[in-house]
């Protein structure tokens, strides 16, 4: 789904893939039998989607078949209003010219997705019996599909299992990485389930200019990094999918079921492949896909494939998993459910996410207290005034500025938090110091998680990484 007002400054691929996505969510809200105005209000969406596609296109939308890759817009295509202001969000590329970030208010209207309100974040509360998440609290997950079934089912006691993962390009991880394995840690401590843990070094090696070895290593020391967290090593199966394929057969089963069921032209329209791109990238999307479904872990659930998985993630993976719930139903396993979360912003502000390859760019898991000083107060993006006389008399913004964007996703205290926000605001607070309390904030949070990694010893990250079956009551 997309948003009306913007529909227009997408590309036409982006047009197609927003169709897609809107045709999807008639056929889920017709098959669910959902209230008529809003299968109503869904069908004029799709229509006027439809016809932008066709003034932008000058074709006909047709499902399966993307427009050319080399296709330009029409000159007297419709331009929307600040169409250059439109966000740009795939697996691979996170980009906007908003200051404040991603609007993602409108990449759930484009995804087809549904905002995470406070209604179900209470109920969030009432099935798990503990305090919402600070990530909840504050809308950093801010998108889900079909929690409220997860949820129903959990209440008639019957369990779910987690799915996250992570693509290892380099030996250390920064301080973004952590967002959805903190998140994902709370879910399995309240709800006590089972988690999977996916190493993409697959991945990697097919988009990056690395060796197999490389990347196989890195998802080693990766392990690292996420067992020190603090996951439940009886009830946590971490894998590499250079291991991992080879040695399970169930695994493989889905991988090929899921390649069976979406065409070429589907992966080119939702991830933008072309014809130069190798055929192990096109190929991927069902290997990412694959742990969604319980059989393909038979150490742990059997051959049981009735079991709804949950997969808490950033919002750029989401193509993936689109795709994902759309297969399922047609090989017969029931769809993921997913908790989106927000992009966690680069040191030079909320434009981009972090980059692993851009040391200034981001926090990094193995600075030290030193590196993290000199980083926040070189680089972090100030919402300041230019200079105190003026900070004191207009204060400053802190919807841009990233030490208490930081401060939003680390500290825990809400009421110290709004403290913060009021103080920087009025200009009672100066942007030094805020950038001093970030610093007071990430300089032990790091140098735990750095204690807690020395204590990962090779036959920890062994155990966790062997398959095996895991303690749970289902």
């Amino acid at each position: 789904m997309t948003d009306c007002d913007g529909a227009g400054a997408q590309t036409p691929l982006q047009l197609y893939e927003s169709l897609t996505a809107q045709g999807d969510q008639v056929r889920v809200l017709k098959t669910a039998k959902a209230d008529k105005g809003e299968i109503e209000s869904a069908v004029q969406l799709l229509l006027k989607l439809k016809l932008e596609y066709k003034q932008a296109t000058g074709q006909d939308y047709k499902a399966g078949c993307p427009p050319p890759e080399n296709l330009t817009v029409p000159d007297n295509a419709p331009a929307a209003e600040g169409a250059t202001n439109e966000d740009e969000v795939n697996p691979w590329s996170v980009t906007t010219n908003n200051a404040k970030g991603v609007d993602y208010d409108k990449l759930i209207l484009r995804f087809g997705s549904s905002k995470i309100d406070k209604e179900l974040v209470d109920r969030i509360e009432k099935v798990s019996g503990q305090k919402p998440h600070r990530f909840l609290r504050r809308g950093i997950f801010f998108s889900h599909r079909d929690m409220h079934q997860v949820l129903d089912s959990y209440e008639k006691h019957k369990s779910f299992y987690l799915y996250t993962g992570r693509g290892p390009s380099s030996e250390a991880m920064h301080m973004g990485h952590l967002i959805p394995f903190i998140f994902t840690k709370w879910l399995q401590d309240v709800f006590d389930i089972p988690l999977v843990v996916q190493l993409t070094d697959d991945e990697k090696y097919l988009w990056k200019d690395l060796s197999v070895d490389e990347c196989h290593r890195f998802a080693v020391e990766n392990a690292k990094d996420i067992i020190a967290c603090g996951f439940d090593v009886n009830k946590t199966f971490i894998f590499s999918d250079l291991d991992y394929m080879g040695s399970s057969p169930q695994f493989y089963r889905n991988v090929v079921k899921i390649q069976k069921h979406v065409t070429f032209n589907q992966v080119k329209g939702i991830f933008g492949f072309t014809d130069s791109d190798c055929i192990g990238k096109i190929s991927f999307p069902a290997i990412q896909a694959a742990p969604s479904f319980s059989n393909s872990f038979p150490h742990i659930f059997g051959d049981r494939k009735d079991i709804q998985c949950l997969i808490p993630c950033a919002i750029d993976q989401d193509p993936y998993f689109r795709m994902t719930r759309d297969v399922a139903p047609r090989i017969g396993y029931p769809k993921p459910a997913l908790l989106h979360s927000t992009f966690f912003p680069a040191l030079q502000g909320a434009q981009t996410k972090m980059s692993a390859s851009d040391a200034n760019s981001s926090i990094f898991l193995t600075d030290t207290p030193k590196q993290i000083k000199n980083k926040i107060n070189k680089h972090a993006f100030s919402g300041g005034q230019d200079t105190v006389e003026e900070h004191r008399q207009l204060g400053g913004n802190a919807e841009v500025d990233v030490s208490f964007m930081y401060l939003t996703f680390f500290l825990e205290d809400d009421e110290q938090l709004e403290k913060i926000r009021q103080d920087y605001t009025s200009g009672a607070l100066l942007t030094g110091e805020l950038k001093k309390l970030l610093v007071e904030t990430l300089q032990p949070m790091i140098a735990t998680h750095q204690e807690r990694r020395k204590q990962v010893t090779e036959e920890l990250v062994k155990q966790f990484m062997t398959p095996r079956p895991l303690h749970f009551n289902f």
